[in-house]
């Protein structure tokens, strides 16, 4: 595992660049740390001018910041996605199946399509960290179904798993307050 920028800097190294996304679950900004005399020599290079962030970067930045300093992991999504405890991810995972799939005897909706919960892992920070995840819970639905997901006017990422192939959406990345608009997209599905 690589050290943190604070190690890397404490361990001797004059300049440290790190992605704000990555390392503090903020706004995509690339920060520069370390002495004070080189960060200033890097804000007067000229490409510094066309990849300086803007403003609402910056608010969202010092926001994220605000919550470390604040110690409220609840203000910062990927840590308020990364605390869900399993039952918790388990009782809504199940509560969206049960809400638009068919349960094989559904005469009103024939061709409705069949949502299974699973376990599965979750990967943070996309696979910026190789061999690192933790258990979460997911809905399965047999098939191929992520171009269908993610032309919706609010995209649904998921993802392929498993031979036959099933399109698996990991419950922890989808926040609470969509878990009716994801239940209605997985509705939509047709087999």
């Amino acid at each position: 595992m690589l050290p943190a920028a604070r190690q890397t800097l404490q361990d001797g190294a004059d300049l440290v660049l790190f992605s704000g996304d990555k390392l503090l679950g903020g706004p995509q900004a690339g920060i520069i740390a370390g002495r004070a005399d080189l960060v200033a020599a890097c804000g007067r290079h000229p490409l510094a001018r066309a990849l300086r962030p803007g403003g609402l970067v910056l608010s969202a930045l010092q926001e994220t910041v605000l919550a470390y300093l604040r110690r409220d992991g609840d203000a910062i999504p990927f840590w308020r996605m990364a605390s869900q405890p399993l039952d918790v991810l388990r009782q809504r995972a199940e509560t969206i199946a049960a809400n638009c799939s068919t349960t094989g005897d559904d005469t009103n909706h024939p061709d409705r399509i069949a949502v299974e919960v699973i376990d599965t892992e979750a990967v943070p920070g996309g696979g910026t960290l190789p061999g690192v995840g933790f258990p979460s819970i997911g809905l399965a639905i047999a098939g191929n179904h992520l171009d269908t997901l993610r032309e919706r006017r609010r995209p649904i990422v998921a993802r392929l798993a498993g031979e036959p192939a099933a399109t698996v959406i990991d419950v922890r990345t989808v926040d609470p307050n969509d878990d009716q608009e994801l239940s209605a997209a997985i509705g939509d599905l047709r087999q």
